[in-house]
């Protein structure tokens, strides 16, 4: 497993590298602008109320398919698409979600046969939940060998055919598949782990920024104060560049970015993990605790095959880390240096001594690609519309990926109040 996983690492790492993101930007730039062409004409009369959750989970899962598969799902022109694998991508956390007492309760049945075997039981299992989530994974599953499968074919047909499909070329999953085909063969994945890799972006790529992105929205609609100073950091910036802001300025501007880091410290999409021990360890404490006995403890066994529960969220807003307003939300954190005692903690993010974004070889190996769209939407939008809260009461369900509804309403939403930036 260690090694197959480093595998696919060799290969994925210069497809996510700063210099393919600049290559990816014109993308971003095409995709965010029918966004907000789409949010215009809705706003043209004056102030809507529009979902905002629906709209961005629609242009990540556009970003996603192509900047990362070269693929369209959703021209972001019609108020309702029909995605199937959009719909199937934002119901899945929900989904499992309504499944966690089963998966907790019978871990060892899901060890019993093949693969193949296991799938074939799902379909008798009688849970409304698991049987969402089968159908859910068949759809993950029957886009991405679609889609697999024109992109063997183009490659097969030259560099031609490759060029004609969406993306040119440059999207994340053509480089992947060229860079295995021209690796040796210790080296290169089997199909499956290829169309592992589609999936887990697929869905990885969508969830997670959309939500993060309809979380960063409602916090600036409920800090209007905020959500002008980035307005003017933004239309500044266009003036000087034009509205297509350069990748090395756009991840640079510090308002903009230390909004971006906030958001992601305070409410990291992802609150929690479960990881399994794969031998035995002795994991040191980072501050000793005090025994049932008395005695100080500075480390602790953790024996093989143990399920630790890593807590993302906690360790970002830890006041003996963060100082004492680590409990709220304050974006001008970032902007001055961090307290000593983030630094001297040693943290192990890849991220702005966060742990939103994990850490080591078990990093979000596509960090920065969700970087690069959260701030690329949020220049399309903010720079052309205010936003405010909606009358209706927002509630942020805690689940394997935080997600919004009205009220305890089961489905994701989150409308808000838009409408044109005023000229001044």
């Amino acid at each position: 497993m260690g090694e197959r996983h480093r595998r696919q690492r060799r290969l994925l790492n210069p497809v996510f590298s700063i210099a393919h993101m600049r290559h990816m930007l014109p993308i971003f730039y095409n995709i965010t602008s029918r966004l907000q062409e789409a949010i215009s004409r809705r706003v043209k009369d004056g102030q809507q109320e529009i979902d905002v959750l629906d709209w961005m989970g629609r242009t990540a899962l556009e970003l996603v398919g192509q900047a990362g598969l070269g693929w369209s799902f959703d021209p972001l022109v019609d108020d309702t698409v029909n995605s199937n694998l959009g719909t199937a991508v934002k119901a899945l956390v929900p989904a499992l979600y309504s499944t966690r007492l089963l998966r907790f309760l019978l871990p060892p049945s899901l060890k019993i046969g093949s693969p193949a075997l296991r799938r074939r039981l799902l379909d008798f299992v009688p849970h409304a939940g698991v049987q969402q989530v089968r159908r859910i994974a068949d759809e993950i599953d029957e886009q991405s060998r679609h889609i697999f499968e024109e992109k063997k074919r183009a490659m097969r047909e030259g560099d031609e055919a490759v060029m004609h499909q969406i993306g040119e070329g440059k999207d994340v999953m053509s480089k992947l598949m060229q860079a295995n085909m021209a690796a040796n063969e210790a080296d290169k994945l089997p199909e499956d782990e290829l169309l592992g890799q589609m999936a887990t972006f697929i869905f990885a790529g969508m969830d997670t920024t959309s939500n993060a992105l309809a979380r960063t929205i409602d916090l600036l609609s409920k800090h209007p104060d905020v959500q002008d100073k980035l307005r003017a950091e933004l239309l500044e910036a266009i003036r000087e560049y034009g509205p297509e802001i350069p990748h090395d300025v756009l991840v640079e501007l510090p308002y903009m970015d230390a909004i971006c880091r906030e958001t992601l410290r305070f409410y990291a999409p992802v609150p929690w993990l479960m990881r399994k021990t794969r031998e035995d360890i002795v994991m040191p404490l980072s501050a000793p605790v005090r025994g049932v006995d008395g005695t100080l403890i500075n480390e602790i066994p953790v024996p093989k095959g143990t399920n630790v529960h890593i807590a993302l969220l906690a360790s970002n807003r830890n006041p003996q880390l963060w100082g004492p307003d680590a409990g709220e939300w304050k974006p001008e954190r970032w902007l001055n240096p961090l307290p000593e005692t983030v630094k001297e903690a040693h943290l192990p993010g890849v991220y702005s001594n966060l742990m939103t974004f994990l850490g080591g070889g078990r990093a979000c190996i596509g960090f920065k690609f969700s970087q690069l769209e959260m701030k690329v939407v949020l220049t399309m939008l903010f720079s052309k519309f205010t936003f405010a809260p909606s009358d209706k009461d927002i509630y942020w369900n805690v689940a394997g990926i935080q997600y919004p509804t009205i009220d305890m309403n089961p489905k994701p939403e989150m409308p808000m109040k838009v409408t044109f930036v005023k000229s001044s």
